[in-house]
């Protein structure tokens, strides 16, 4: 690690931190995922409680180790900075926020006639709102978004997504943060994201394809990798979309390959997810009672350890390459 890589900021909410602090870091986490509308219109959520279970759960990782979170919720999936800054202030973790869009299919409304000009996606509305998040600071808040976030699903590229990232390209380009995104990685849309950044000018070392530990699709794994970009290992503790043998037997695997260096681990893990009824919701926990922020210190590391792979490269995915990534690079 240089010494400027070492001492160059990374911003969170409790403000900037070197980015040779960050310590073991966790790339694709969530604290809270919520409608925020629904939630203003309903008696059912408890402030209190769920800030404390926050912390609390945040603690407990910390006491295991984790220093960083970075908390990928972004517009479309609730994010709320002030209730993240007494979550921030009550706990060791830093937490570094993003920015962008969160959707399968069409933008917010508040931007669907605030339209870039035609064929200059730099000039969309949504450039300059990424762009405020991460140099002025979000709302009146102060807290600087460190990471912008964009996703692809089962529909694909429609247009609204397109110019979703498109816009995330230019506002990346801007400031230098870096590019994750969420993906379907049986569907391989990957590729998608990494073509239309490509066509933007994104240097796609600063991309990380997020949810890609889904598969144990070696080719297409290393193809993203080979292309530059990071490959999320995000989903340790979701053992209904690949269990976890098979999860760190692809780590393993690219680990022995070389590709320790393109690789980071996380949980897309959160505290509260308000998509489901209650009912659902228990059995969800039920059938994933790994996919919490502990579960990759307390089993993914120990199972990692026993497949031969060696603590330079635990260190590498955990620290070396959080810290690579979130080091802003110069606006190009």
């Amino acid at each position: 690690m240089s010494a400027a890589s070492a001492s160059a900021s990374v911003a969170t909410v409790r403000g900037p931190v070197a980015a040779g602090a960050l310590g073991t870091t966790l790339m694709h986490e969530h604290v809270f995922v919520l409608n925020a509308e629904i939630q203003q219109n309903r008696t059912d959520w408890d402030e209190e409680e769920r800030v404390a279970d926050a912390v609390a759960r945040l603690t407990e990782a910390a006491a295991l180790g984790v220093e960083t979170i970075v908390d990928v919720t972004v517009l479309g999936l609730g994010r709320y900075v002030p209730r993240l800054q007494r979550i921030a202030e009550a706990t060791p973790v830093n937490i570094v926020v993003a920015t962008g869009v969160y959707t399968y299919g069409d933008v917010p409304f508040w931007f669907y006639e605030r339209r870039p000009k035609r064929g200059r996606p730099d000039t969309d509305p949504m450039v300059e709102f990424f762009v405020s998040d991460i140099t002025a600071g979000i709302a009146d808040t102060g807290v600087r978004a460190g990471i912008l976030k964009c996703a692809t699903a089962e529909r694909g590229l429609t247009p609204d997504v397109e110019r979703i990232l498109r816009a995330v390209a230019h506002a990346h380009r801007a400031t230098g943060v870096p590019i994750t995104t969420h993906s379907v990685a049986a569907l391989r849309n990957g590729l998608d994201q990494q073509r239309i950044f490509a066509e933007e000018g994104v240097d796609l070392a600063n991309v990380i394809i997020g949810h890609s530990g889904d598969t144990d699709d070696l080719d297409y794994l290393r193809q993203l990798m080979d292309a530059g970009s990071t490959i999320g290992m995000d989903r340790f503790g979701i053992d209904t979309l690949l269990p976890l043998e098979q999860r760190v037997a692809t780590v393993a695997a690219l680990c022995r390959e070389g590709y320790a260096d393109r690789m980071v681990l996380s949980h897309d893990a959160a505290c509260w997810l308000d998509w489901f009824d209650p009912d659902r919701g228990e059995a969800l926990r039920e059938a994933l009672p790994n996919w919490h922020y502990r579960h990759i210190s307390e089993a993914v590391l120990p199972a990692l350890d026993q497949l031969g792979v060696g603590a330079a490269d635990i260190e590498t995915m955990l620290v070396g390459n959080p810290r690579r990534l979130l080091t802003p690079v110069a606006p190009y």
